[in-house]
């Protein structure tokens, strides 16, 4: 069975950025290499920050709808209640 990520990386001026994958490191690799055209290459965004499993693509879809639909203060709250210190969850990752 397949994982299916949706995840939220920001940059230094904390721009956030959500998106939903199947294989996370290479797409935070690919965010941070700023190999696609885009939002995160034109702001920055390298840093993860927050993300999500799921084995259903569906779900992840839905829920990357939902979270993109909500307010920035949402967002920062849902960052907030499991990587208070918004630590690059990533880190490490590529070494």
């Amino acid at each position: 069975m397949r994982d299916y990520y949706v995840y939220i990386m920001t940059n230094n001026s904390g721009t956030l950025y959500t998106g939903v994958t199947n294989d996370l490191e290479r797409r935070v690799s690919e965010h941070r290499a700023k190999l696609v055209d885009g939002f995160a290459r034109r702001y920055n965004i390298t840093r993860l920050v927050h993300f999500e499993t799921t084995s259903d693509i569906s779900e992840a879809i839905k829920r990357e709808k939902q979270i993109k639909s909500w307010r920035r203060s949402k967002k920062i709250a849902l960052i907030a209640s499991m990587n208070p210190r918004w630590k690059d969850l990533a880190d490490g990752w590529y070494k």
